[in-house]
């Protein structure tokens, strides 16, 4: 930590997470794009901020109604917090946007439980051109602490995929 400034050393593993992410998608001459719902286009701001996004980072579809879901992103009508939506929502964002990779978001912030499922269930999916990975993560907190940590996650779940840090997902 810098004596002078109590934050520094959070804000310089930002910065090396984000040019991490920048020269994975650069690198690899991929692009990217999002589908949210649950964190309302904070992921895409997250992106958008990165120096270079432009260069790579397509854009998003901010899905929080249902029927933007079903009528844009192709997902089957029904319950939409699931890993399915999750899925079928980074392929649709894929498939609208023509990007390389796309990361989605679906689940319950709060306060109090949604389709049956306890607040702090989110769904993350990611797509490649080959495949679609989803996880599915617990998080504790308030509804903005739940909305931050799925958005801080979905990034890391999407860097990942672009080959940034040890854990890319085979193209």
């Amino acid at each position: 930590m810098d004596a002078n400034d109590g934050h520094r050393d959070g804000a310089e593993r930002t910065d090396q997470f984000e040019k991490e992410i920048a020269d994975a998608f650069v690198s690899s001459n991929l692009t990217a794009a999002v589908a949210e719902s649950l964190t309302g286009g904070n992921v895409s701001a997250g992106l958008s901020a990165i120096e270079g996004a432009s260069n790579w980072f397509l854009g998003g579809v901010v899905a929080y109604a249902e029927a933007v879901k079903f009528d844009m992103l192709d997902v089957d009508r029904g319950p939409v917090i699931t890993a399915k939506t999750a899925e079928q929502m980074a392929r649709g964002a894929s498939r609208l946007l023509h990007a390389d990779l796309a990361v989605a978001t679906t689940g319950v912030g709060g306060p109090g439980p949604q389709e049956g499922l306890p607040q702090g269930t989110v769904f993350i999916a990611v797509a490649t051109p080959t495949t679609t990975r989803v996880r599915k993560y617990q998080f504790e907190g308030d509804p903005s602490e739940i909305v931050g940590k799925a958005t801080q996650q979905a990034l890391q779940d999407l860097a990942e995929a672009a080959g940034a840090g040890d854990n890319a997902l085979l193209l």
